[in-house]
């Protein structure tokens, strides 16, 4: 009897189980490869927009007003801007006093050109002199041509023919007696002479005075700084024709309301479009003018022309102290609350206000009386800028 022997089914279900075993741990190292660490609940993270980090870099480089009303400036901006700070230092200074005044020709530098009499205007030697021409002391400007009436010219002329027959009498008295020259005393004949030049003298005066015209002349050296004719323009008397000015000698008046405070003033200066104005007290007044007293300042320097008739706002030191600081005119702000600040640059990126009083200085300072102490850094250059920010 042939006994089957069937063969062992135990290995091959050992291979199955570990080819099982294999399959499950490549399929749990890529899902770690896929996922990582992140739960398999939670979306992958996505890279950010190109808009979302625009809007990031601009927010983080741009000048930022923060809630207590200062300012976070990046170092790039303020080198862009040209920020420029001064150490504060408490120091004593004369105190200054504001006015308002006119620019003058100097009295004994300037003139004026007025016509004596009426009549028409006629060129001078080089035609009608121009605004801005320099002139010299004696030059003759225009001549003045007088005019009259037909009664006025009448008048002369009688008088004209009336010396004419005086003369002529003069004159034969005169040729009668050098004939009976011995025969009649040299007095009579001397006296006859006389009066006959007189008469001579009188005749041509008149019939100068008919046509002759009148010269305009320069009562000093200068520039020709107004001209008030034309060719042919009939003047009256006193009527003002030319003024000359010299532009090295101006003065300037300034009108004080307290009679106090003309005392001791010295020095002065004020500020013009593209210079700067200094000056130098001259004298004032003790008669009130406008319930003001008149002073005169002398114009020592200017890096910019000034004209006759200009206006300026001149800063008066005066012999009383104050105690502050002195920062330029371009550091101060003024805001819309109608207070004046100034910014203190605190930190390397953070200027804050701080709200100050002050007195003037002069044309290109004032001083800061409260609101600053010591080592405190305020901004010069660029103050303006730092209020636009919101």
């Amino acid at each position: 009897m042939m006994t089957l022997r069937m063969p062992s089914l135990q290995p091959t279900l050992q291979r199955g189980a570990a080819t099982l075993l294999m399959l499950a741990g490549l399929a749990l190292t890529s899902a770690a490869h896929a996922h990582g660490d992140a739960p398999h609940d939670t979306p992958p993270a996505t890279a950010p927009s190109p808009k979302a980090a625009s809007v990031s870099f601009k927010d983080t480089s741009a000048p930022q007003r923060l809630p207590d009303g200062s300012l976070w400036l990046p170092k790039r901006v303020q080198r862009q801007w040209g920020l420029r700070t001064v150490p504060a230092k408490v120091q004593t200074h004369a105190l200054a006093l504001e006015l308002n005044g006119t620019v003058l020709p100097d009295p004994n530098a300037g003139g004026r050109v007025q016509a004596t009499q009426a009549g028409r205007i006629e060129a001078g030697p080089s035609g009608l002199p121009v605004l801005g021409t320099t002139v010299r002391k004696g030059q003759v400007l225009a001549y003045l041509r007088p005019v009259s009436s037909s009664l006025e010219r009448g008048n002369q002329q009688a008088a004209l023919a009336d010396l004419d027959a005086q003369h002529a009498v003069a004159e034969r008295k005169l040729a009668r007696y050098a004939q009976l020259d011995g025969a009649i005393p040299q007095k009579d004949i001397d006296a006859a002479r006389i009066e006959r030049d007189a008469l001579q003298q009188r005749r041509a005066a008149v019939r100068g005075s008919l046509n002759q015209p009148e010269a305009l002349i320069a009562p000093v050296d200068g520039m020709l700084a107004a001209s008030h004719v034309v060719l042919g323009q009939v003047v009256d008397a006193r009527e003002v024709l030319f003024d000359i000015v010299d532009p090295a000698r101006l003065m300037v008046e300034a009108l004080v309301y307290d009679a106090a405070q003309t005392r001791g003033l010295s020095e002065a200066s004020a500020t013009v479009p593209g210079g700067v104005v200094t000056l130098r007290f001259a004298g004032g007044g003790q008669q009130l003018r406008e319930q003001a007293m008149p002073v005169l300042f002398r114009v020592t320097h200017s890096t910019a022309p000034l004209a006759v008739g200009q206006t300026l706002q001149l800063t008066v030191r005066s012999p009383q102290a104050i105690k502050g600081v002195a920062i330029p005119r371009s550091a101060l702000v003024r805001r819309s609350a109608g207070d004046t600040v100034v910014w203190v640059h605190d930190a390397p990126e953070h200027v804050a206000p701080r709200v100050v009083s002050t007195a003037p200085l002069d044309a290109l300072r004032v001083v800061v009386t409260q609101g600053l102490h010591e080592h405190d850094r305020v901004v010069t250059d660029g103050a303006s800028l730092l209020a636009q920010v919101r």
